[in-house]
This record gives structure tokens, C-alpha cells and sequence, in this order.
């Protein structure tokens, strides 16, 4: 529903907030005829409705809040109905559209490549829950999102694939600060350390480990890092990347948000098994077969590091 009275033409749409306000004749041509340059749709201003497609209704009703002159925009989901590739056009078109107006914009969306992409700063929300009875997680930059999420939620929620998490215990030895989890021991970049403050207070204490897909590179392309070998399940080849899937032999990381939805289905953690799923995106140039052993190299430099309790960042501040 693109809110288009589908007996007027795009002009008369556009226009018709205007005419119920009284506004001059040559001032509402005018503010049409603008938005439609903006919007490019001027040869489509005597069309009606159910001539236009999907992605053109949009563009029409953008024009109609575009004519008013308002001082802010509020758009909650405004591409959920159209198409992947649509989408896709659109989001980029919003983009333009905002940065030639220079209108403050609301968005509210659940895509996250949406928010990411339009967003200036964007306002990170979750259901209301007795874990953590408060809507709003983060609020910042998309790559403060990315690179420093406040909480568990934030770095699961954030990134596509999404960040891999699991649990692991930090020991300080002779050699240096290593991290052990799922049976693999490898050192830790003293930059991880650094972007934690505090973390000292936690070295023994089993935490949370997150790591990127793309901090996780095949040990044939990967210049210096932590080596792991694992036995691959899946190898996603899609051209210009591979993502390369395989489990961890230890227990899943269980977030308050996973307790909730085992609550509401009546299960338990043991209902999630005894493996923990893994991605690495790797260099398509690397032969990763499926079922295969291959040796990966964590950058641990980027490591994230949670409190198991609370799912917190530990010693998080922002950017």
C-alpha cells in the first residue's frame, strides 16, 4: 500500500496535500514539477497508479511527502514489499535522494543492509524482554556497529554472515596472552587486548569469543594469524568469495535472546547439541572441497570478547 488514490494521475497525487492546504496553483505546479525532477519520474506525472511499477509507486509517494517541504522524514520500512533486485535500486535511490535534500530521515527497518547503508547513525533495538527489559542496544555509526558492538545482541545482529561466537578461556603464559576454545589453543594479537579494557580481570574465566567470517582466511592467502584446522561441511563459492562452514566439537553460546525463543518452543540448551557453527569467508582462489581438512588463520587482532553472564562487551566504550 503505497497510500496512491488510484483514480488520480501521479500529478494530482502528488499535488493533492497541497491543494487541501489552499496553496497557490502556479506554487503546487511548481513543487510537482521539482520532486519529479528529483525523483526522476517526470514523464510518468500523467499515468495513473496501476500503470506504474512497484518501484515507481514508490517513487510516487515519495514525492508526495517530498512536495510538502517537510523538516524531517519518518519512513518505517518503505522497501519491505519490493523485490530483492528492486530493493536493491531503491536503497541506492534513497541514498541519492537524501543526500540532495539534506532532510533529517528516520528509517525503521529490520534489514540490516539498509540500515547500514542509508544510515548516518543508526539506533539498534530488540524486543522487550526480562533478560534485558530496555528496547535500545547501540546507537552509532554503522562501522562503530560493526567493528565495537556494545553487547551480544549488536555483534549477532550486525554483519552478514553473522559473527561467529564461542565460548573460550584467556591464559597469560611466558610466550604471551593465548586464547583456548573447542580444543584449539592459538596466541592473541596484543591489539585484541588493548581494545578490551579490563579484560585481565577475566583471564581463567570461560568468556565469549566473537570472530568475523572475514577475520577468518584460509592459511594459503593469510599473511600472519593463528592457524586451526578443521574438517569443512560446506564450501559456498559465490565469485567473488567462498564461505567455508564447519563445526566446533563444544557447546553452542547460548544469548538471552536463544533462551527466550527455547522458552517460548518448551526446549532447553541441550536441544541445540553439542557443536557450535563456524563460517570463514575465504578467498575463492583456494580449493576448499567439501568434507575436506582445511587450515584457517584467525586474525587476532579483531577479536571480540563478551562477558558469558551479562553479554556485554567487556570493557566497552564507544568509538
Amino acid at each position: 500500500n503505497y497510500a496512491l488514490y488510484p483514480h488520480m494521475t501521479v500529478r494530482d497525487n502528488m499535488a493533492f496535500g497541497l491543494k487541501l492546504r489552499k496553496m497557490p496553483k502556479d506554487q503546487i505546479a511548481a513543487r510537482v514539477s521539482e520532486a519529479a525532477e528529483i525523483l526522476e519520474i517526470g514523464d510518468l506525472l500523467d499515468r495513473k497508479p496501476r500503470a506504474l511499477s512497484g518501484g515507481q509507486r514508490q517513487r510516487v509517494a515519495m514525492g508526495r511527502a517530498i512536495v510538502r517541504e517537510p523538516k524531517a522524514f519518518l519512513m518505517d520500512e518503505p522497501l519491505s514489499n519490493l523485490d530483492a533486485k528492486l530493493r536493491v535500486q531503491m536503497r541506492t535511490e534513497l541514498g541519492r535522494l537524501h543526500k540532495r535534500l539534506g532532510t533529517t530521515t528516520v528509517y525503521v527497518t529490520h534489514d540490516q543492509v539498509e540500515a547500514m547503508t542509508l544510515g548516518d547513525r543508526v539506533a539498534v533495538m530488540r524486543p522487550t524482554s526480562n533478560a534485558r527489559p530496555y528496547n535500545l542496544q547501540q546507537v552509532a555509526t554503522p562501522t562503530e556497529l560493526f567493528n565495537n558492538p556494545a553487547n551480544l545482541f549488536v555483534a549477532g545482529f550486525i554483519g552478514s554472515p553473522a559473527m561467529n561466537l564461542v565460548y573460550g578461556t584467556l591464559e597469560r603464559t611466558e610466550a604471551g596472552v593465548t586464547l583456548s576454545f573447542a580444543g584449539h589453543t592459538i596466541a592473541v594479537d596484543d591489539a585484541a587486548l588493548i581494545a578490551h579494557p579490563g579484560i585481565d580481570d577475566y583471564f581463567g574465566t570461560e568468556i565469549v569469543i566473537g570472530i568475523r567470517p572475514s577475520s577468518i582466511e584460509h592459511a594459503v592467502m593469510a599473511r600472519e594469524g593463528s592457524p586451526i584446522t578443521v574438517t569443512t561441511n560446506v564450501n559456498e563459492l559465490l565469485g567473488s568469495e567462498s564461505y567455508v562452514h564447519f563445526d566446533l566439537d563444544t557447546k553452542p553460546v547460548i544469548t538471552p535472546d536463544i533462551e527466550e525463543l527455547l522458552a517460548d518452543a518448551g526446549a532447553d540448551a541441550d536441544s541445540l547439541g553439542d557443536t557450535t557453527q563456524f563460517t570463514a569467508r575465504v578467498s575463492p582462489d583456494v580449493d576448499v572441497p567439501n568434507g575436506s581438512q582445511a587450515d584457517l588463520v584467525i586474525d587476532t587482532t579483531k577479536l571480540h570478547f563478551f562477558d558469558a553472564a551479562t553479554s556485554d562487551k567487556i570493557g566497552y566504550s564507544p568509538f
